[in-house]
Order: structure tokens, then sequence, then C-alpha cells
């Protein structure tokens, strides 16, 4: 049994699997504290004989990580780095360090999802970031931009008048037209994203000359899924199918 762990910058996500068949993902806010992790591990079963992990949390983290680890089963945990190639993909960045770990276990997920059909991934959270792969494995590369909530707050922290008005609004997110503050931001922001993985689902049908798969990951997907005129298929545990696929192949 393999126990996997995917600590983000704000949560960690866990899941089991057992042979092939990958388990209900769990997860829990850490709030900065790494003693999570060990309480995590020590609710796993003892007969777990390999832990495969990414973290993006920092150093701490990881130490903790691998102290409850050694603790409770006696192994080493596999972290998985960036590297040139892995699960079938082809890493796009000319220096493979620079994309982010999670960014990158999550593509390896998509494409096995995908299979032999080219896949866009648009992870909504903090950020929203956005990855392509081509059906025989080629990472185009991708692109950062603030998440929904991060425009929100920047407009918020940069100005006074729209910060006073938007206190108290609805904040409603179906229509982008709206009659309060708070709502226009929120439907601003909302339609931005969308707009944006939209015009990379289109980008990646030119460049392959086919139409991916679009995957949509992170807390913000499900409010994000709504606006988008491309289909996408919602995968909230996403990296958890990349670890998967990466710790099948170790």
């Amino acid at each position: 049994m393999i126990l996997l762990v995917d600590i983000g910058n704000t949560r960690v996500k866990w899941a089991l699997v057992r042979g092939v068949r990958l388990g209900r993902m769990r997860a829990r806010v850490h709030g900065g504290d790494a003693k999570v992790l060990a309480a995590i591990v020590n609710r796993a079963p003892r007969s777990i004989s390999r832990v495969v992990a990414v973290n993006v949390a920092g150093a701490r983290f990881e130490r903790a990580l691998r102290a409850a680890v050694r603790e409770r089963f006696g192994v080493r945990v596999e972290l998985v780095r960036s590297t040139r190639a892995a699960g079938g993909v082809r890493n796009g960045y000319r220096e493979t360090w620079r994309l982010g770990a999670d960014r990158w276990v999550g593509v390896i997920g998509a494409r096995a999802l995908a299979r032999a059909r080219s896949v866009v991934v648009a992870n909504a959270g903090t950020a929203l970031t956005l990855d392509a792969v081509s059906s025989g494995g080629r990472h185009l590369g991708g692109a950062i931009v603030p998440g929904a909530e991060a425009m929100i707050s920047a407009i918020i922290k940069g100005t006074h008048g729209i910060g006073r008005r938007a206190r108290g609004g609805l904040a409603s997110r179906r229509r982008l037209y709206a009659a309060d503050t708070a709502s226009a931001l929120a439907a601003g922001a909302q339609f931005a994203a969308a707009a944006l993985i939209d015009r990379a689902v289109d980008e990646a049908a030119r460049e392959l000359r086919a139409t991916p798969l679009l995957i949509l990951t992170g807390g913000a997907a499900p409010d994000l899924k709504a606006h988008l005129r491309h289909k996408a298929r919602l995968v909230p545990n996403l990296v958890l199918h990349g670890l998967a696929t990466l710790a099948r192949g170790f």
C-alpha cells in the first residue's frame, strides 16, 4: 500500500493506493503548521510500504514529513521534483527546476487521464496556472496569472474608493453585469479567468491542430466551470493522480 501526499501552500491532500486503485482524496488546511503532517501519517494504516509526495510549502514541511514517515513506517519519503521527463511527459521548460513540482505532477496526472489525447490543465487557486501537453506527451509550457480572489484583493488593496464601495455587497458571480461593487469585482475576476482558460484551449488547439481535453482543478475550479465556453472535466485530486502515475513507475 502506498501513501500519496500533496503538500500545497495552504492545504495538505492525501490518498492511498491499493494495488492500482487510487483511493478517496482527503484534505486538511495546514495554516503553516507542519505538525499536521505527523497527525496525517499517524492515522494512516501501518501496512504502508511507500510514501510518495510533492511539497511546495518549504523545507520545514519536508523535514516534518520525513521524520513522521521514518518513525511510523521505517521508510524514506520519495519526494518528487520537476525533471526533464517523467510519466510520459517531456518538460517544456528550459530550466526544469523553474516549473513548480506540483504543476509538473499535475501535468503528469492530466496526461495519464487524457491518455492518447492532448490536454490543457487549468489549476485555479491563489494563482491560475495553465499548461498544455500534446497527445505525444510534449509539454508546450504554461502561463501564470493571479487567481480570481487575488485579482479582487489587489484591486481592493490598491484603491480606496472601490474597496470602500465593495463592503457589504452581494458578490453574485452568475452574470457579468452586476448591480453592486462587490458583485462587479467577483464577476469581473471570474469572467476574466474563464476567458483566459478558453483562450488557452483555443491556442493549444491551433498549435496542436486538435481540440484538447480541458481539465480543471484547484480550489476555485468549481466556481469557474460555469463560466467557460469549453467543456471542462473537473478533477479535484489531479496532483494525486500524478503522484499515483509516478509511484507505479518508480
